[in-house]
């Protein structure tokens, strides 16, 4: 089955902040963090590195670190790609041509999730996962984005995604509460999912239990996957309709300044929770998701400075690959087998080599594949 497609050309209308802050997400992703926190975890008793290793996890529960922005931000990207892309389709009388463009996209996008995380590779039964990872996460967001849009008029796109902000807000207040084992989204997920819910372990005796300290939720959290892709479109056809890009830098921002402001006036009733993906943290990682292409389009876009920087387009225009691969295949086997004779000269330190050996290999097949114009689109 192909799973994707290759084109030596770029598309007509492209704007570089996108792919260069895509770029920028994914080289957090699948090169800085991991080899940066591979080294700093040894000076973690220093106060310094202690708090900057912290902006690199996750946050436990509550609260918002740096390194919760970058799945978000993925999903925002996405739905920042798409007024460029689905202008040719909104207006075409058929519509089932599109939606099969659609649907296969979902389908890839869902079965390359359970490959990165999903166990597939395992061609076990009781350990496939059918919906934990970010790839399923954007599919989803996705299908939502592209049905609003083929549609819905701008008015109406408004109005639908509030809705999904405020349902979601609604169902997580109304029918539970914001603890990790009490909250609707938990509830929900084990009902659905069971067995096949990420975090699942099975006993001696062939019985299973969900894992207590795993609590990503996914099935109900899908409206505000949503909801996110639709803010990333909002940005999108502001840099796309608008003619003057110094006024379109404006509005990212004050975009930006309002989607924060809100998000933290909400969260003094709904916290901000990644994990569960809630209304408040939607709103909150929305407003710095607007911020950072206000930053990146005024810069790049408007100013035209992007010396420095177009090397994250190696990043940004096979992100999909990227995260992939990143995710999937484990180079340090390669590495290791050339770098051997380093560990007994660095001690400690060897697993660092190796970790950003493993990168840059990744990074090197990645700029090849960029410098041969072979970009691959799902």
């Amino acid at each position: 089955m192909a799973i994707s497609s290759f084109t030596v050309k770029k598309p007509a209308e492209r704007l570089a902040s996108l792919d260069i802050l895509r770029g920028f997400d994914l080289f957090m992703l699948v090169f800085f963090q991991p080899v940066f926190v591979e080294l700093v975890r040894h000076w973690e008793h220093i106060p310094f590195f202690g708090f900057l290793l912290r902006q690199f996890e996750h946050k436990a529960w509550t609260g918002f670190s740096a390194w919760d922005l970058v799945m978000p931000l993925f999903l925002f990207m996405v739905g920042a790609a798409m007024p460029f892309s689905f202008e040719k389709f909104k207006n075409s009388p058929d519509k089932k041509t599109i939606y099969k463009k659609i649907i296969r996209r979902f389908i890839i996008l869902f079965i390359l999730g359970m490959i990165v995380q999903g166990n597939l590779l395992s061609l076990d039964p009781l350990q496939i996962r059918l919906y934990s990872n970010t790839l399923q996460a954007i599919a989803v967001g996705y299908l939502i984005a592209a049905v609003f849009q083929l549609h819905l008029s701008n008015k109406f796109q408004y109005i639908a995604t509030a809705l999904l902000l405020i349902g979601y807000w609604a169902l997580l207040t109304f029918f539970g509460d914001f603890t990790p084992e009490g909250n609707f989204a938990e509830k929900v997920d084990q009902f659905v999912l069971g067995r096949f819910r990420d975090g699942v372990s099975y006993q001696a005796d062939g019985t299973w239990q969900f894992n207590p300290n795993y609590r990503y939720t996914w099935i109900l959290s899908s409206m505000t996957f949503g909801v996110t892709v639709m803010l990333g479109v909002f940005a999108g056809k502001i840099m796309k309709n608008g003619t003057d890009k110094r006024k379109n830098s404006i509005s990212l921002l004050i975009w930006g300044i309002a989607l924060i402001i809100a998000g933290v006036l909400l969260g003094f009733q709904t916290p901000i929770i990644k994990k569960i993906w809630s209304s408040s943290m939607t709103l909150y990682s929305g407003g710095l998701c607007f911020l950072l292409m206000a930053l990146f389009y005024y810069m790049i876009d408007y100013r035209k400075k992007s010396k420095g920087m177009n090397w994250l387009k190696i990043y940004g225009m096979n992100s999909i690959t990227a995260y992939t691969l990143g995710m999937v295949i484990d180079f340090r086997s390669v590495a290791n087998s050339v770098l051997w004779g380093f560990e007994k000269y660095i001690g400690d330190f060897y697993p660092v080599l190796l970790t950003f050996a493993n990168f840059l290999i990744l990074f090197f097949i990645l700029r090849l594949m960029y410098k041969a114009k072979v970009f691959v689109k799902i």
